[in-house]
């Protein structure tokens, strides 16, 4: 009969799989779960970590079965251990017959195949945490439980969307940004989306907007030029530049409908909340049909979904599109 799971310790599992594909929501599991087994103070002696890639399964087995000095167990933790499962899927099967009984075990892997022998073992002596996806209508209750779990401040849906809308859909860096904004507001309690604006949006919309304005233009030349740029001061422009863009598309979509409806520019930019230079936006528009709006939209969505499942590289689905649009306005 397999060793129990609780032989490791009290209240902990001799083997934990955590499983994943987004590397942010698989870190922050994996945080988690080493808080509940070792102390910060412990974890110089009690953890061992070696890199996926340098992990020998002899030297792995010895740590587990390694006596803890100074706390309750011994963790071993290989992160992104999906190859090393694999070269040692026998060796793993032999452990999980008969665990340390003070070691436990984290392997943080992008897939869990339930149908293997390991994976059949793991129940008797373990836990599998699958971590799943946070689909894109629930990045917004993300950005609002992050906020108010990590910092306790308060971000409204509308604020929370604003900030998917200029973030990307990617969690990891809806969190990041979420940080920044929690420093930036300092004692205040509530995030607002002026200073989403303020800390966020503001370059970004600039520079989507300079570009959009060279293209509408149709001088391509500037526009590329201007888009390259946007990439080069910005790390993350390759995965924020579609959002700054289609936000700034859809801003423009709303105020020609405003205006066939024959709302002044005036009350346009104000119930928009239409910033800065609205006179070279309303240039913009005047470039540009409602059909011409709502087909770049669409063309921006299918970039963003190419992109995400590896049909198309991000910079240069833009710049095409750009090339394009601005060659065809002249």
């Amino acid at each position: 009969m397999a060793v129990k799971a609780a032989k490791a310790g009290k209240g902990a599992a001799s083997v934990y799989v955590i499983c994943g594909k987004d590397a942010f929501l698989v870190a922050q599991e994996c945080e988690a779960l080493l808080d509940r087994l070792l102390p910060a103070e412990q974890r110089p002696m009690a953890l061992y970590q070696p890199p996926a890639e340098q992990a020998e399964i002899a030297d792995v087995l010895d740590e587990l079965r390694t006596v803890p000095f100074l706390a309750e167990r011994r963790v071993v933790l290989i992160k992104d251990a999906d190859a090393f499962v694999s070269a040692n899927r026998q060796h793993l099967e032999n452990y999980f017959e008969k665990p340390a009984p003070r070691g436990v075990m984290i392997l943080t892997v992008n897939t869990w195949t339930k149908t293997t022998r390991l994976a059949k073992k793991l129940p008797d002596i373990g836990q599998l945490v699958d971590v799943g996806d946070i689909g894109a209508r629930q990045l917004p209750q993300f950005a609002c439980r992050w906020a108010e779990s990590k910092y306790g401040k308060k971000l409204a849906s509308a604020t929370a969307h604003l900030l998917v809308e200029l973030t990307g859909d990617d969690p990891g860096r809806i969190a990041s940004e979420i940080d920044k904004l929690a420093a930036y507001v300092g004692d205040r309690q509530t995030i607002a989306a002026d200073d989403v604006h303020k800390l966020i949006g503001n370059n970004r919309m600039f520079n989507a907007f300079a570009v959009i304005d060279s293209m509408t233009a149709g001088d391509f030349a500037t526009a590329l030029k201007r888009l390259r740029n946007m990439f080069a001061a910005d790390k993350s422009a390759e995965y924020t530049v579609v959002g700054a863009f289609a936000y700034h598309l859809r801003k423009m979509f709303a105020a020609k409908v405003l205006l066939g409806r024959g709302v002044n520019p005036r009350q346009v930019a104000q119930q928009l909340r239409i910033f800065g230079d609205t006179d070279r936006f309303f240039r913009q528009l005047s470039r540009m049909t409602l059909e011409d709006i709502g087909d770049i939209i669409c063309r921006i969505a299918r970039i963003d979904y190419l992109t995400k499942t590896g049909g198309a590289e991000c910079k240069l689905a833009i710049e095409h599109l750009v090339i394009e649009l601005a060659a065809g306005t002249r």
